[in-house]
């Protein structure tokens, strides 16, 4: 009776063929994310030059995009850490360019319910925002801007119209404190834009109190030094590159 021909070794479970994939593929994709993070200029170079030919194989100049200028991301550094101790998380937002720093108040930490009075804790956030500014040395123009929702409470405020006059009123309290704390009234600018420019479009209770609220815009001057350095950019940029081919005149 012939006997039945031993295994020489057992089968490898299917999952494990998969899961030996999906690793060298992690792996991979880590590798892939590594290695874009970091550009070498030189070896850049010397790829663009398959392509090119030989005129990738120098460059003359190399333009780097700049990053949002400092005074900028410093001044909304200096604002977030002072309104972080003042303010809940959920109460503000600050937005940084490289043209402005914005610092989004919204109403149910800003005025009183059902009211235009500024509240204590937005009156001392306030108070220290007010402090920043000044330090600015007048380089700066603050503009606020008053929003209201759909669902806006129709309580009945002294004075108030409409929703227009109650976005334009929600800002000129602000300006007007700002101004209160020594900010230079001629550098600030209140703007109303009642419904017109919301955060959120869904009818949600919640969402639509967090189109209730005021902006304030500080555009920070860009500096002297930057300017002038703009300036030299453009006048190097008419002038005529290396290599180039003499006019006519030039060669008589």
């Amino acid at each position: 009776m012939a006997r039945k021909k031993q295994e020489e070794c057992k089968s490898v479970p299917a999952w494990l063929t998969s899961f030996s994939d999906l690793m060298s593929l992690l792996l991979t994709f880590f590798i892939l994310l590594y290695s874009m993070s970091t550009l070498d200029i030189t070896k850049a170079m010397k790829f663009l030059s398959y392509f090119q030919g030989e005129k990738a194989k120098s460059f003359e100049q190399v333009s780097v995009v700049k990053p949002i200028q400092i005074y900028t991301t410093d001044l909304a550094k200096k604002i977030k850490k002072i309104l972080k101790r003042i303010l809940p998380i959920s109460g503000y937002q600050i937005v940084v360019t490289k043209n402005y720093v914005m610092v989004r108040l919204f109403n149910r930490i800003l005025f009183k319910e059902n009211s235009l009075e500024l509240t204590p804790q937005a009156k001392r956030a306030l108070d220290q925002i007010a402090e920043v500014i000044k330090s600015l040395n007048g380089n700066y123009q603050v503009v606020v801007e008053g929003h209201t929702s759909k669902g806006e409470p129709t309580v009945p405020l002294p004075g108030i119209q409409d929703s227009w006059d109650l976005s334009i009123r929600r800002a000129t309290a602000v300006v007007r404190y700002l101004a209160s704390r020594g900010v230079d009234p001629s550098k600030l600018e209140a703007v109303g834009y009642d419904t017109t420019r919301p955060l959120y479009t869904w009818n949600n209770p919640i969402l639509q109190a967090r189109n209730r609220r005021v902006e304030i815009y500080i555009k920070v001057a860009v500096p002297k030094e930057e300017k002038e350095e703009k300036v030299e950019m453009k006048k190097e940029e008419k002038l005529p590159g290396k290599g180039q081919s003499k006019t006519n005149s030039e060669k008589r």
